[in-house]
């Protein structure tokens, strides 16, 4: 996997919390996208609590030439809903160094549906057996949010060909939607919402010019054990 949103989070969450880099307030990462940079940012809100800023490269989206049949397919996955646009993307023309060897090229077959409305992304009942016949590992479902909402836009992401029903809150979806909705709204920094049962925030910063996506969520320790030799 060339990025992964919730080992760099839940890593990084668990160094920082034991205190494993001292004072340090960044950690680095060598992975099949090259060095990903995790940096705690401190909560004025809360003592003791801290953010998580992950430093991602960004995932192009580009046309997907659809034609009204596979419109019909995804309409059906989707269970009716309206689509506004649908879109690609082109990862397969990234170059990132792996941890050995020469460069590689790597892929991803995300398919972006952007879907009439907010209420239809956060009250999408999905059909998964439907989806499985749809274009692409992964769907992503997206929307703008109304006027006067604090956040910017919501997302959904299903991918049941990889064994994963609906991802409860996806950073390298985010990757491509900074990349979409940039162009779209004509702006850099988001308040994303993920609109699955758990739900999730978070803000979304795209740097256009080192084509970097920056995200900035909160991690919870739900569990810990001990491994025993």
């Amino acid at each position: 996997m060339d990025i992964c949103g919730h080992a760099t989070l839940a890593s990084a969450h668990s160094i920082f919390s034991n205190d494993l880099v001292g004072s340090s307030d960044t950690v680095e990462f060598s992975t099949h996208s090259g060095i990903l940079t995790a940096k705690r940012l401190y909560d004025c809100e809360a003592e003791r609590s801290f953010l998580i800023q992950v430093n991602f490269p960004v995932i192009p989206t580009c046309e997907y030439s659809s034609n009204s049949s596979e419109v019909s397919i995804f309409s059906k996955a989707l269970n009716g809903a309206t689509i506004v646009d649908i879109r690609g993307t082109r990862t397969d023309k990234l170059v990132f160094k792996p941890l050995k060897g020469d460069l590689k090229h790597t892929s991803t077959d995300q398919i972006i549906v952007v879907l009439q409305s907010w209420e239809y992304v956060t009250e999408l009942k999905p059909r998964s057996e439907d989806i499985m016949k749809c274009p692409g590992n992964v769907m992503i479902v997206t929307a703008a949010t109304p006027e006067g909402s604090a956040y910017d836009f919501c997302s959904r992401l299903f991918a049941p060909k990889l064994g994963l029903n609906e991802d409860s809150v996806c950073g390298s979806a985010h990757c491509s939607l900074a990349h979409y909705w940039s162009l779209k709204m004509n702006k850099s920094d988001f308040l994303a919402y993920a609109a699955s049962s758990r739900s999730g925030t978070l803000k979304v910063h795209y740097d256009k010019e080192k084509q970097r996506v920056f995200l900035t969520g909160k991690a919870v320790t739900v569990m810990e054990g001990s491994v025993l030799a």
